[in-house]
């Protein structure tokens, strides 16, 4: 059956639907040896060859559905141009290649889902789903009153408003302090941009759960698979949101 050219790179498990968006018009893909740079054409997986930098893609593959504590020091991308760790360096044992679902900035620490179901990856990161993500935020400093009135009524940034929810102060140092709060944004480094606006740098930033789904007692740098309930309850979420 023919589909869309990105679908079966991240069905495939190659990379999300977006990046195989991006190979595709860098000219890195070839449908039957000839190379492809336009959106919206469609190739048979099981009829067609399809290569990516010359390689074949096969669609043969066991699902993987993996939650990372990702530590500090990580980028959230296969590659990097400066030659960082990545995510999926912390991964050398799992069996299939899986890209990260979303992002977490190179200082920030916590909960990264890791996939090759592009059909998954692209529910889970859908605008319109606004799946509520929990951090643990510190900050340089601490909040005063109109501040916190200041976050409730939201931040305005060049790109949009920031605007978190449930904003509680945890602990309260001589010179900083820490926040949980909930968000629903996924624009990048919006937290950080949001208090830095204010006057607040982010000296630390974890995040703790995607909807239901908790970090726990999952160490730093250590990963596990998620249950098929686990699974359910993200695809059900998802759903929910959308209607």
């Amino acid at each position: 059956m023919k589909e869309r050219l990105q679908k079966v790179i991240a069905t495939a498990g190659v990379d999300s639907r977006r990046h195989a968006e991006k190979l595709i018009t860098d000219g890195r893909v070839s449908v039957n040896n000839v190379v492809v740079t336009k959106l919206g054409v469609k190739a048979d997986a099981e009829k067609d060859i399809i290569r990516i930098d010359g390689k074949t893609i096969s669609v043969e593959k066991t699902k993987q559905y993996i939650a990372l504590n990702k530590p500090a020091g990580f980028v959230t991308t296969l590659h990097d141009p400066q030659n960082r760790p990545t995510v999926v360096d912390l991964l050398s044992d799992v069996s299939e290649r899986v890209y990260p679902v979303g992002r977490l900035d190179y200082d920030s620490k916590g909960l990264l889902l890791l996939t090759n179901d592009g059909d998954f990856a692209q529910k889970m990161q859908h605008p319109r789903f606004q799946k509520p993500k929990i951090y643990r935020v510190k900050i340089q400093g601490r909040l005063s009153k109109e501040e916190l009135k200041q976050l409730g009524k939201g931040i305005k940034l060049p790109d949009g408003v920031f605007k978190p929810e449930n904003v509680k102060i945890e602990k309260i140092n001589d010179l900083s302090c820490w926040l949980q709060l909930t968000l629903k944004e996924g624009k990048n480094r919006i937290i950080r941009r949001g208090f830095e606006a204010i006057g607040h740098r982010v000296a630390g930033l974890v995040r703790e759960a995607i909807g239901d789904l908790y970090l726990g007692n999952l160490k730093e740098g250590m990963w596990r698979h998620l249950t098929r309930k686990e699974i359910s309850q993200l695809l059900d979420n998802a759903a929910g949101e959308n209607r």
